[in-house]
């Protein structure tokens, strides 16, 4: 054991509850490292999580966009892992998942498997690297669909949709727009270098006229990172014939209603895409090299006894956060 019997941790503790407490310090079994927390991003699916979902009962401790230090190496475990600065795959050899199945970032101390740690260099910022996980996300995604072609449309102004702006940017010449909700991150994204930036809250027409005024009306590709179902329905009948829909949004029980024969006849490839795993080792060269500015879009950070105050701040669309850490 890491010298203490007890550790601080955000306990999801009944639906809608989610309260600090002194629970056991979990020790590593062979094959694991105990981490300890630096920061934990606060993402969409955790406040899903804390409301209450089929997948994880109560108590839970969530927390998957997670940077930390490996505190103790299990049996088997090289030891030089000790002290290393890390992210890491949460998807587990029994197919649970760090923040959801297993307890996750939202505590001071957890275990993960050591096999997925990636290293980072010393120094960086905690916050920032928290970035890492949906980072992978978007490089999962987007590897399945390159070499994009122009034009490209991104439906969602939320983290998935700004990273997947920054990664399709790299790509010489290719023009992509954003679709979104939220003043402050339209003016984000022009910021990152949207060539276009349209607020879903104008009437369809208005959109669908600016969309193709800038040359956006038929998109070679669409990137459905909303999570809005009549969103998802919107990018099939908008991709261009031949063109893809990759849909990395969370859309709840929702059902899809758009006409098949969209997808027949105009040989559209509709793609999902939900976790990073297989692109970690990327993400974290990315992040450990700031090949991407991902500080532009952490707005917020707080102590993690301050998670109710954060909470709010995610909940509230009114105040200009994208992306809000909680600090240990």
């Amino acid at each position: 054991m890491y010298g203490k019997e007890t550790m601080l941790a955000l306990v999801n503790t009944g639906p809608g509850a989610l309260e600090l407490l002194d629970v056991p310090m979990p020790t590593p079994g062979p094959g694991q490292a105990l981490i300890r927390t630096l920061a934990v991003g606060i993402c969409a699916t955790d406040l899903h999580m804390i409301a209450g979902w089929p997948r994880t009962g109560f108590p839970a401790i969530p927390g998957h966009e997670w940077c930390g230090q490996v505190a103790e190496a299990g049996p088997g475990v090289d030891p030089s892992l000790r002290g290393a600065t890390c992210v890491g795959d949460n998807v587990l050899a029994d197919g649970g998942e760090v923040g959801f199945e297993h307890p996750g970032g939202y505590a001071s101390y957890f275990v993960t498997e050591a096999a997925n740690l990636h290293r980072l260099p010393a120094g960086l910022d905690a916050g920032v690297t928290t970035l890492a996980e949906p980072l992978a996300v978007c490089l999962r995604g987007l590897r399945k669909v390159e070499p994009p072609r122009s034009p490209v449309l991104i439906v969602g102004d939320g983290p998935i949709g700004l990273i997947s702006l920054l990664l399709l940017r790299r790509t010489a010449g290719l023009r992509v727009a954003l679709l979104g909700g939220r003043p402050s991150r339209l003016d984000l994204a022009r910021e990152l270098g949207a060539d276009v930036a349209v607020s879903h809250h104008a009437e369809p027409v208005e959109i669908a006229a600016q969309l193709a005024g800038n040359g956006f009306g038929s998109p070679a590709l669409v990137v459905e990172a909303s999570g809005s179902a009549d969103a998802a329905d919107r990018a099939v009948a908008t991709v261009a014939p031949g063109g893809s829909v990759l849909v990395m949004g969370d859309y709840g029980g929702a059902s899809a209603s758009f006409a098949w024969n969209r997808l027949l006849h105009g040989e559209v490839r509709l793609l999902g895409s939900n976790t990073g795993s297989g692109a970690w080792a990327e993400a974290a060269e990315i992040v450990s090299a700031g090949k991407l500015p991902l500080e532009k879009l952490i707005t917020h950070g707080f102590r993690a006894g301050q998670h109710a105050d954060a909470l709010a701040l995610v909940r509230d669309r009114t105040h200009g956060a994208v992306k809000v850490v909680l600090h240990w």
